[in-house]
């Protein structure tokens, strides 16, 4: 029987191991690839011990990494689910979001905004949370300010546009005409975008229906 012709589309071991002799500190550069490699046994002496000890360090960085932001995210949960009740009390829900809702949420500023003429809210053009979301329930992005169209800004944030460089945008569900909440934020999110979805759902969700009660 014929052995296994090797690979073609793969190098060679040999020319990995020459690759390697000859660009000692190339794994050092690409610590990333560790968590690919099988563990040496560390009785093997004291530079493959250092290689183990790479290995366990990204293996110990990623899990931190995961770590945070699970920590991050249940902070934004707590926050919004405080946030969620100051707007199932509030006498004016419009007023509480740009009111109550910035120290709770610990942002700059929270902002209504919506295609139609609300007192307490900010009237957009007709179109406008269409062009700035397209498909996306939720958008969270730097918009340096220096930078950033300065009428998109203002019509979002008003008065607080200076302070908005990094923001959120969240569509409110289920509204007559179309709605968002924009958060305002001199520093960045705490919680990454795809962990914030989530929370910035349920209070788009209770900013709706606080709307529709009120």
């Amino acid at each position: 029987m014929s052995a296994t012709p090797r690979r073609l589309d793969l190098p060679q071991p040999e020319a990995v191991v020459a690759f390697l002799r000859a660009h000692p500190g190339w794994l050092a550069e690409n610590p990333e690839l560790y968590r690919t490699l099988a563990p040496p046994v560390r009785v093997h002496g004291e530079p493959l011990a250092d290689h183990m000890a790479a290995m366990l360090e990204v293996a110990r960085a990623q899990t931190n990494t995961l770590l945070a932001v699970g920590r991050a995210a249940r902070s934004l949960a707590g926050r919004v689910e405080e946030a969620v009740l100051a707007l199932v009390r509030a006498a004016d829900p419009v007023a509480s979001l740009s009111a109550e809702l910035p120290a709770l949420l610990g942002v700059d500023a929270v902002t209504l905004c919506i295609e139609a003429e609300i007192a307490g809210a900010r009237a957009l053009p007709a179109g406008m949370i269409g062009r700035l979301l397209g498909e996306e329930e939720v958008r969270i992005r730097f918009t340096e300010p220096r930078l950033a169209n300065p009428t998109e800004s203002v019509f979002l944030h008003g008065e607080a546009a200076a302070l908005a460089c990094h923001e959120a945008l969240v569509r409110l569900p289920g509204t007559a005409v179309p709605a968002l909440l924009a958060l305002a934020c001199r520093d960045p999110f705490a919680t990454p975008a795809r962990a914030a979805r989530a929370p910035l759902l349920l209070l788009a969700r209770a900013a709706a229906a606080a709307l529709e009660r009120a």
